[in-house]
């Protein structure tokens, strides 16, 4: 009889995935002239699976703020409604809404306490002070803040989404020119991950008011 077969080296094996690219998904924000853009993917999946194509990444926390989740769907459920309930009892407490350096500390605090068993979550956030300077931010799941002038990137295509801001990226852009930027950064960048796409969403924030835009994309 023949000895048993060992199983051949060259089996080619897929590196472990992460939890956090579990359901796929990107955001991106980017700041303007006295204007700030966050942007999304509408994808959701388990894997290579597409369960839905008008999930909702990007949250509004104030009327000048909002808030970007990748990772895990179920815990950026469960951090949407964490946050707005923590921004309640600050109002009701403070009597005022909450600045976006503010918030970001909320965040960072509320995602650390969590360390030992973390949310598997990345946020973004974006907003303008009140002197409508943008203010941009990203985090890891653990809530250590990264703070920038340019732009922030979370998701599954996070390395395109640098290469195709810093191409796209040019300081002190209008509105129209933000859209239009943080627009085609986005599409380019999900066409080449392919656990992010099937749609997109764009908040242009701004003193006067928040635009909001959807975006098609490919859908293959």
């Amino acid at each position: 009889s023949h000895p048993p077969s060992r199983p051949s080296s060259r089996t080619a094996r897929s590196p472990p995935m992460s939890i956090l690219e579990y359901n796929g998904g990107c955001v991106l924000a980017m700041a303007g002239k006295n204007c700030v853009a966050i942007a999304g993917d509408t994808r959701l999946g388990i894997q290579n699976t597409t369960i839905a194509c008008d999930a909702n990444r990007i949250f509004k926390m104030e009327d000048r703020l909002f808030l970007g989740l990748t990772g895990l769907m179920s815990d950026i459920t469960t951090l949407e409604n964490t946050f707005k309930f923590k921004l309640n009892l600050y109002r009701m407490k403070e009597g005022r809404s909450v600045k976006p350096e503010t918030f970001s500390a909320l965040v960072s605090s509320t995602l650390y306490e969590k360390r030992f068993g973390p949310y598997f979550a990345e946020p973004v956030i974006a907003g303008l002070d009140k002197d409508n300077k943008p203010f941009l931010c990203s985090m890891d799941l653990l809530g250590c803040v990264a703070e920038t002038t340019t732009f922030a990137v979370s998701g599954t295509c996070a390395d395109s989404l640098f290469g195709t801001c810093e191409t796209f990226y040019r300081p002190d852009l209008e509105p129209d020119q933000l859209f239009e930027t943080i627009s085609q950064s986005l599409l380019a960048a999900l066409d080449r991950d392919c656990l992010s796409g099937w749609g997109a969403v764009v908040h242009v924030i701004t003193p006067e008011g928040v635009t909001t835009k959807y975006l098609k994309a490919r859908m293959d």
